[in-house]
């Protein structure tokens, strides 16, 4: 039987209805019977996808586009108080909802099993993961994702089966209002400067993500990231009277429950050999670099944490062709392969680097980089060049500002000059209208481009394959 949606939640306005949060949770809602509506500053695959499920979608954001008998109005840490569709809620007394509200009361329920995946870098990859190997194996879960698995609108799905899966986001606390019966700990590091001082809040946010936990529950934490062996190490100093907690942790380190043994890189893939309830197992990924096999590996360890068969979900894994923005492969024109990514903290980026750098075979890497927040590039611009000293050349393009002000003297220069001190061949390119023309100049057969940042910098990988096709 299929979960109600909860009353307060039965005609939703979603306020940036096509972002990759905001969407997913509108389609579960629409998909379980909602009179679903929403706005957004401009129409995308995404926002098709959601009218084809009977949401009504508005462009541009107005006072209007809140319907009467909303019942709620659903909003993301992204939107402005001044934003019209927020002031007329409010002026209405129309109750405002935060995104991770509305997923959490989407997760309850004792007929519901909540997956929960947590960490700095590689959520989607590894919720992607997970949503695709249940799915193989016929369990119909129900997931929501902050990427497509590979067509647009493909982010999140309401299923059948008893398994939710979804992203839990440390970005602004949000996971804290989740209670999965299984959490993914990834990494632990420093990131959000807005939000987070410092890591001991960092720890602090993780532990209270941890301490919501279903009792009996299980935490898949990372064995070999810094931060998260310590997280680990403070759970055992520190434990919660009472609490009914099962840790298993995962990775390359020789005291992890399920070990990484080898890792073989074929290509854009990889071939994953573990440890795991006593016996060995190979498994394909399909994409390269210890990161993404790190990733396949926890959602391995959660999947047998929930009971199933761990050679069946290995099998299972295989069945994992990508995400959209994570190494994702936008084509091949002129010998030159354009792929897409992500990455926008500097461990992200080396580690995307690393994977395709392995690859890359004899073609160079060349690098198209778009830093993501003033904030983020303020306290991590040195970090970010110094990553990108691991492509052959980097094209460093504006700050791609999202929801945040200009900071006075905090520009791309602070990345293009950590990246030059060390050696790197990196320059700044102001406007994405000059790339495909830089790019056509400087690839040649058997070269990788890689379109690299959380910004817009996505839409030049078409743009990039039609100038090196002509």
């Amino acid at each position: 039987m299929a979960p109600a949606v909860p009353s307060a939640m039965d005609r939703p306005h979603f306020i940036g209805i096509g972002g990759a949060g905001m969407s997913g949770i509108a389609k579960i809602l629409a998909m379980r019977g909602a009179a679903v509506a929403g706005s957004d500053a401009r129409a995308s695959a995404t926002t098709e996808a959601l009218r084809a499920l009977g949401v009504t979608v508005h462009l541009g954001h107005a006072a209007g586009h809140l319907a009467e008998d909303a019942s709620c109005v659903v909003v993301s840490s992204a939107i402005r108080p001044d934003n019209p569709e927020l002031a007329a809620a409010s002026e209405r007394g129309i109750p405002v909802v935060h995104r991770s509200d509305a997923l959490a009361a989407l997760m309850e329920g004792d007929e519901l099993r909540p997956i929960a995946v947590a960490g700095t870098h590689g959520k989607t990859t590894t919720t992607s993961m997970l949503a695709v190997a249940l799915t193989t194996l016929g369990l119909d879960p129900s997931y929501a994702i902050g990427g497509d698995l590979d067509v647009p609108g493909s982010n999140a799905l309401h299923g059948s089966g008893e398994i939710f899966v979804a992203e839990a986001d440390e970005s602004d606390r949000s996971f804290h209002k989740y209670a999965p019966e299984v959490a993914i700990i990834l990494n632990v590091e420093l990131d959000h400067h807005a939000n987070y001082a410092s890591m001991e809040e960092i720890y602090e946010s993780f532990l209270t993500f941890v301490g919501r936990i279903r009792p009996g529950g299980v935490l898949v934490v990372s064995a070999d990231h810094p931060g998260a062996r310590e997280l680990t190490a403070r759970l055992t100093r520190e434990p919660e009277p009472g609490r009914d907690l099962r840790v298993v942790t995962y990775g390359e380190a020789d005291d992890a429950d399920v070990r990484i043994v080898k890792i073989n890189q074929r290509g854009l893939a990889s071939e994953v050999t573990v440890l795991a309830d006593g016996r060995m197992l190979t498994f394909a990924v399909s994409v390269p670099g210890r990161h993404y096999a790190g990733n396949a590996v926890a959602a391995l360890a959660a999947g047998t944490a929930l009971g199933l068969p761990v050679h069946n979900l290995a099998s299972a894994l295989g069945s994992y062709t990508g995400v959209g923005r994570r190494l994702q492969l936008k084509g091949t024109a002129a010998g030159v392969q354009v792929i897409d990514s992500y990455a926008h903290h500097p461990t992200e980026i080396a580690a995307d680097l690393e994977a395709i750098r392995g690859g890359a075979g004899d073609g160079r890497v060349l690098v198209v980089f778009q830093p993501h927040l003033f904030s983020r590039t303020q306290e991590l611009g040195i970090e970010m060049g110094q990553a990108l000293t691991l492509a052959d050349s980097a094209l460093v393009l504006d700050i791609y500002p999202a929801r945040e002000d200009p900071v006075p003297g905090v520009t791309s220069d602070l990345i293009v000059d950590a990246a030059t001190a060390k050696g790197a061949d990196a320059r700044a390119v102001p406007g994405k209208d000059e790339i495909p023309e830089l790019i056509a100049g400087m690839a040649k057969p058997g070269d990788l481009v890689l379109t690299m940042g959380a910004g817009d910098v996505t839409e030049l990988g078409p743009r990039i394959l039609a100038r090196l096709e002509s």
